[in-house]
């Protein structure tokens, strides 16, 4: 007997990604995102940096369709190399 799924799809399924803060990196994160969600509009990214700077998180609320787009998402964000965390 299977569980039935936590997240019913399509929803919107925010994702919290924070990595050090240099150059490019929001435009990295953007790049991926796009790659597994095309009509993510990057202008709803929300970001912050951390108090001293050295960390910058964002949030990107994408459309989700699926568990395996979720997932193929969320590997290639964690092995990017400025990538820190993802939730």
């Amino acid at each position: 007997m299977q569980d039935p799924p936590l997240i019913g799809y399509p929803c919107e399924f925010p994702i919290k990604i924070t990595g050090h803060t240099e150059a490019g990196f929001a435009q990295a994160v953007l790049e991926i995102v796009n790659r597994h969600v095309p009509d993510f509009d990057g202008a709803t990214m929300d970001m912050k940096t951390s108090k001293h700077g050295r960390y910058l998180s964002i949030t990107c609320v994408i459309n989700a369709t699926s568990r395996e787009q979720l997932d193929a998402l969320y590997q290639e964000l964690c092995d990017h190399p400025t990538v820190v965390m993802v939730l």
